[in-house]
């Protein structure tokens, strides 16, 4: 089979992808703009071709500069030109890693590996020396582009002579490293060769289900499965995920969580170049709210822990200023003022609204369970807030709830997104059991792992490992990860996040976490939680002396425990709980790894 009659099948299949969102009866299904697009390349030269002026990057490049904006046709010469420079370098068909904070030089890089030049492989920053060297290994790297933080780190990896490692491409900073290429001067090198006619990037040949993609899940037992992805995998939840939440050439989303992560990666990073909208990088986690401020975004991408810790914020000054009556007030008469058209938050809450800059639109929450009052909080504060819900394996996407508000369901974690179908194995009398998804963004497999893809990989279907149920509308409601099940003396299934998440509802409780420890006199299942109280809502309780006791802590942590067992039959209550000063260790997603011994300590 030709190229071109590649090329051919792909844009047909791209266009029935299109043509069935746009003929859809799914009533969820509200917008209906969706271009065709094949690969990668072709959504970057397309959304260049439609969004050319728009801003596609903004970012503080030097600390006290102010935030620069940069458009699409000028990234899209840095991605050219960039990708360009690789294949010269003899890069061509390799597998070429990008690792470190999220920047534009990150994005460019990612953009100028995938569109042409080779597989991209993007690394965990948070990752140890030894465990980037192994992954490096394991995934066959032939280079590695990286943040100036990282150059020592992959000096030394290469120089070690035990992995493929022949480039080292250096993204920031001023400070010169023997055996290092500059990211900039890469750039004026592939300009140069373009000026000279070089096409070699410009027209590479690019098969859209063929890997183009190999990340690394960092899962809650420490062993990295490489989740082989392809343009087509990417390109399908590009094209269907905007129809039940719509994204405009105006919007501006806030990019904080690591961009290696196929959560931002596809979301908060491709799906904005796809839209035509802008995307704004922090600084990092501490300047949240002060680049909120600067950079007044629409769209916000983040993580349950980060939308409580706001919100807690919030409610904790609330309460300081003695207004949480005033405001609970404020939000219940709005939503009615505002059908007439008088917006009472943006007068009345001012002050609220201006933590997140004041323009902000969309807030999306994924990567684990949220409580579903936080989100309602923010929907009455006049913000749309939803959950959307995702695997690596998926690239991520597999359901998402709608952005009007007449259709949210804050418990569930969305609608299976349309072009996809999902269903519940081995369900139990509550119709609970393994959620299963199928689509066009269900992986390739796990590199090098047969016999690991095979077991998640049936006829199609991805076995997510998730438990839950789907509701007759496909709205998807998780109960728990399958492994992390408790089976309770009387054979009943005890999801710990379930009694997590009651416990994250107290504003005493900062983390917990919830696991079955076996009872040496009896022999049955004890629950036990693990708590790190919330330190200054706890003060405020107790006072500063008695916080400091650690028997009135758990007392009031007990009190709490005891509310949260009186809704619970038998089998569920929480019977021990341990209070913990010191974190949780977790992985780099943040997550809290169960299975670790020190995090049981009792």
């Amino acid at each position: 089979m030709s190229y071109e009659d590649i090329k051919k099948a792909e844009r047909k299949w791209a266009e029935n992808v299109v043509s069935a969102l746009n003929n859809s009866s799914d009533k969820y299904v509200v917008y209906r703009t969706s271009r065709p697009i094949t690969d990668v390349k072709h959504m970057l030269e397309t959304s260049t071709e439609l969004y050319g002026d728009n801003v596609a990057f903004i970012q503080r490049f030097e600390k006290g500069e102010p935030f620069k904006e940069i458009t699409y046709k000028e990234a899209f010469d840095t991605v050219n030109s960039l990708g360009t420079a690789l294949i010269e370098r003899g890069l061509k068909g390799k597998r070429i890693a990008v690792v470190g904070e999220n920047c534009y030089q990150w994005a460019t890089s990612y953009l100028s590996i995938i569109c042409g030049t080779g597989v991209v492989v993007p690394l965990d920053k948070e990752l140890s020396a030894s465990e980037l060297k192994q992954l490096a290994i394991n995934a066959e790297v032939s280079a590695v582009m990286f943040t100036e933080k990282y150059a020592d780190t992959f000096k030394e990896i290469k120089e070690s002579g035990d992995t493929k490692i022949e480039t080292l491409i250096k993204l920031n900073g001023s400070k010169d490293y023997e055996g290092i290429l500059k990211w900039s001067e890469l750039i004026a090198e592939g300009r140069g060769l373009m000026d000279k006619g070089d096409r070699r990037f410009i027209d590479a040949q690019i098969i859209a289900d063929e890997m183009s993609e190999l990340l690394f899940t960092s899962g809650t037992t420490g062993i990295a499965k490489g989740v082989m992805l392809s343009h087509k995998n990417i390109c399908f939840d590009l094209m269907i995920a905007p129809t039940i939440l719509n994204v405009n050439p105006w919007d501006i989303f806030f990019s904080v969580l690591p961009i290696h992560h196929t959560y931002e990666g596809t979301c908060g990073f491709l799906m904005p170049l796809y839209k035509g909208a802008a995307i704004a990088y922090c600084e990092g986690l501490k300047y949240i709210v002060k680049n909120l401020q600067e950079v007044r975004p629409t769209m916000f991408l983040g993580v349950p822990a980060l939308f409580e810790t706001l919100y807690k914020t919030i409610m904790r000054n609330i309460r300081k200023q003695g207004k949480e009556g005033l405001v609970k007030k404020v939000m219940s008469v709005n939503k009615f003022t505002k059908k007439i058209g008088l917006d009472l938050n943006k007068k009345l809450l001012k002050d609220i609204l201006n933590v997140f800059g004041g323009r902000m639109r969309v807030l999306i929450s994924g990567g684990a369970a949220i409580d579903p009052a936080i989100l309602q909080f923010f929907n009455d504060l006049g913000f749309i807030a939803v959950q959307g819900y995702g695997l690596s394996e998926c690239a991520p996407m597999g359901a998402l709830n709608p952005d009007q508000h007449k259709y949210m369901r804050n418990a569930s974690v969305g609608h299976v997104l349309p072009g996809m179908q999902v269903k519940i194995e081995e369900k139990d009398e509550d119709g609970v059991g393994e959620i299963c998804l199928k689509g066009d963004n269900v992986m390739l497999g796990y590199y090098k792992m047969p016999e690991e893809t095979a077991k998640v990989i049936k006829d199609g279907w991805f076995y997510t490992g998730d438990q839950g149920y789907v509701d007759d509308e496909d709205f998807i409601y998780i109960t728990g990860r399958k492994k992390n099940v408790i089976i309770a003396s009387n054979g009943k299934n005890v999801f710990p996040e379930e009694l997590e998440y009651y416990l994250s509802r107290s504003s005493y409780i900062a983390e917990s976490m919830v696991w079955g420890a076996p009872d040496e006199k009896s022999g049955d299942i004890t629950i036990v939680a693990a708590i790190i109280p919330e330190k200054e809502d706890v003060e405020e309780a107790l006072g500063t002396e008695k916080a400091a006791d650690e028997e009135a802590v758990k007392a009031l942590l007990w009190e709490e425990v005891d509310k949260i067992n009186e809704g619970l039959p038998f089998f569920k209550k929480i019977k021990k709980i341990t209070v913990r000063t010191e974190e949780f260790e977790k992985n780099t997603s943040k997550k809290i790894k169960r299975f670790v011994e020190s995090n049981k300590q009792m």
